[in-house]
């Protein structure tokens, strides 16, 4: 039972939730970390400077003075992850029994979940910069209404993701429409993917056991056909499954909103062009997943070897889906972008997010990357099926006594002695 295709599983499996061990490693850390703001005191008074004193103690401050236009690019540089402005009148306001606005600009660098984590920690310092003000009124015995003293500030939200400035959203809500569509996005195409590869490799081996293919093979017909038959009913079942996908995907996607918010107000809804190239990224990567089916299928002995087959299409689909649920490809380290690139099916997985931020040329790229490398696949399985591989396929080697375990090896030259 020793065998490649029992123990390459467990092995792939380990390093992907290894990889995502050390992921959500780093995930600690960010939370635990005092978080990376600007700051801008336009007010200039007591109230002011004790919500900047808070800040001060409590974030890492890189910016702190009165422009914040200037504050904002700071913060941009130094991958801050807001900038904080207390408008001139704040403590004005507080003192005639009307709550207090500051302004926060947060600055996102990606739609990912590692990317929303180090805005928690300014939720937590905007948090503690109300109570902190509620005490020094409390101090102060000002005769202030009770509202106000227990709730001092409001905030007034905007996001800047990607060249969009999101007013009045605040990342939780971006966060909450990318998660969404993050982790269910990946799992309906992985089990497209799984399911049409599955049936292909299994149709091969099911053909190399009961003959069929050996007797297709006898006749005089060209292999190059044979293989466009196959191919052409692959694209049929590719097609077929990308069309069902994009029905249930544009009742989805009418369905998410920013809390209640709708995402056309902020330039981020898909058109009737951007469901196309949806579409034709999904097709592709279907194709890609059945080209790679037949090629494997035709290492396939029969039906139950062809089972085992099935991994690495699996396992390619299983990394591309853990690193986009978690990351954004424009905040990833190089090499994972490579990684992940280089995967045809993370592609469609990519798809959605980046065409809500008009980012076609990832797109456009993807599309031309999968089309160039359905060709090579669909190339090798034509050159296979003109040999005799397809029909003698992995043949079993011969026992020679030796495996490489001195004990197994003891066991067996033991046995054959009796």
């Amino acid at each position: 039972m020793l065998t490649p295709q029992t123990i390459l599983p467990v092995v792939v499996m380990s390093i992907i939730f290894a990889s995502l061990g050390g992921l959500m490693g780093d995930i600690d850390e960010s939370i635990t970390a005092r978080p990376t703001v600007g700051m801008v005191d336009a007010d200039q008074t007591d109230l002011s400077r004790v919500a900047t004193d808070f800040i001060e103690h409590n974030a890492k401050v890189i910016y702190n003075g009165t422009s914040p236009e200037e504050g904002l690019k700071k913060v941009e540089r130094s991958d801050g992850t807001a900038l904080l402005i207390i408008r001139q009148g704040l403590s004005a306001s507080i003192m005639n029994n009307t709550t207090g606005v500051i302004e926060v600009r947060w600055v996102m660098r990606g739609g990912g979940l590692t990317d929303t984590i180090s805005t928690a920690g300014v939720e937590v310092l905007l948090a503690g910069l109300g109570q902190e003000i509620s005490r020094a009124l409390v101090a102060n015995h000002t005769r202030l209404n009770t509202t106000i003293v227990l709730a001092p500030t409001v905030r007034n939200d905007t996001t800047i993701l990607k060249g969009k400035t999101l007013e009045g959203v605040s990342p939780s809500q971006v966060a909450n429409m990318l998660t969404n569509q993050a982790f269910v996005v990946p799992v309906i195409i992985l089990m497209i993917v799984i399911m049409s590869g599955q049936m292909v490799i299994a149709s091969m081996g099911m053909e190399k056991e009961t003959k069929t293919l050996e007797t297709l093979m006898t006749m005089p017909t060209r292999r190059s056909s044979i293989v466009a038959g196959k191919i052409i009913g692959a694209a049929v079942v590719g097609l077929v499954a990308a069309l069902i996908y994009m029905v249930g995907f544009s009742y989805y996607i009418g369905s998410l909103s920013f809390g209640g918010l709708d995402p056309a107000k902020f330039g981020l809804g898909l058109g009737p062009a951007d469901y196309v190239l949806v579409g034709a990224s999904l097709f592709l990567a279907i194709m890609a997943g059945l080209s790679l089916s037949m090629l494997l299928g035709t290492f396939a002995e029969n039906f139950k070897s062809a089972q085992t087959l099935s991994f690495p299409i699996v396992a390619l689909a299983l990394i591309p889906m853990f690193f986009t649920m978690f990351m954004d490809f424009d905040t990833m380290p190089i090499a994972v972008k490579a990684l992940v690139f280089a995967i045809p099916f993370s592609h469609p997985m990519m798809a959605f997010r980046a065409l809500m931020f008009h980012q076609y040329w990832l797109v456009l790229a993807g599309i031309g990357y999968m089309a160039l490398f359905n060709i090579v696949i669909i190339a090798v399985v034509v050159r296979i099926f003109k040999t005799d591989r397809l029909l003698t396929g992995r043949k079993p080697k011969a026992f020679s006594g030796k495996t490489g375990w001195p004990l197994i090896d003891a066991l067996a030259r033991l046995g054959a002695k009796r």
